[in-house]
């Protein structure tokens, strides 16, 4: 527990099995539950997840990673979790973190909390690509613009978040694909959800997830897609789908 809340963290795997190891090692003690939700990878990942005894789903066929993470959304709400802490199982984000990611919640003062690798600069220093370091940049200013935010970093796969808030998101409404992630961020701005971050150290490595080139475009495309959406629905002039399907549960937190 966290400031006297139990605390779950997902992770949303497939073929994490070179990374998975070291990735829970790192879990500190307080966290009260971790559930791995594996994506049908075609390795052990698993297997060993199950081996490190952690209690584990399997998809019986691919759902792609917005799909992955509704599981395991759903999953710790199912439970008894009041804070829940996404965390990738592929060792590129530092689990150490999550302590101060989880205390950020508990203090009353955050709804949402982002692990954001450009704070401090980490993401050069850890490895990140110059084309990725510029796109991330260049979606992030972009969307800030969109959505009137001042966040550093919409693309981070490091993220918290208090019950209430998973509980208010219309996430079966998402994309199965990446861009489920920047859909969820922009429902929680819309929502007036607060949001703050911390800077987190980054590594990029061979046996670390990363998407291809390709996909990386068609995911910068789905971002401005949200983008234009989100501006949109603040202009009053239309409201996407993804917005739309929240209604009246996009309601802030009493205090938020």
């Amino acid at each position: 527990m966290i400031g006297g809340l139990r605390v779950t963290v997902v992770l949303p795997a497939y073929n994490a099995a070179q990374t998975l190891a070291r990735t829970v090692a790192e879990v500190p003690p307080e966290v009260d539950r971790v559930l791995l939700v594996d994506d049908a990878s075609s390795d052990e990942t698993a297997a060993l997840a199950r081996r490190l005894g952690l209690e584990t789903l399997v998809h019986e066929r691919n759902r792609g990673y917005g799909g992955n993470q509704k599981t395991c959304y759903s999953a710790a709400l199912a439970g008894d979790a009041e804070i829940v802490v996404m965390l990738h199982p592929d060792y590129q984000y530092s689990p150490k973190l999550l302590l101060a990611m989880a205390a950020m919640l508990a203090s009353g003062h955050y709804d949402v909390v982002l692990a954001s690798r450009i704070l401090g600069g980490a993401a050069r220093r850890g490895g990140m690509p110059l084309w990725r370091y510029l796109a991330n940049r260049a979606l992030t200013l972009v969307q800030n613009w969109a959505l009137g935010s001042k966040l550093s970093e919409f693309h981070t796969g490091y993220r918290a978040f208090r019950r209430e808030v998973l509980e208010r998101l219309p996430l079966e409404e998402n994309s199965d694909d990446f861009v489920f992630d920047n859909q969820m961020l922009a429902q929680a701005l819309a929502g007036g959800f607060r949001v703050g971050e911390l800077s987190c150290p980054t590594r990029y490595f061979a046996e670390a997830s990363s998407i291809n080139f390709a996909r990386s475009v068609r995911y910068g495309f789905g971002v401005l897609a949200v983008s234009a959406g989100g501006l949109a629905h603040r202009l009053g002039l239309w409201t996407p789908h993804f917005l739309a399907a929240a209604g009246r549960r996009l309601t802030p937190l009493a205090g938020s």
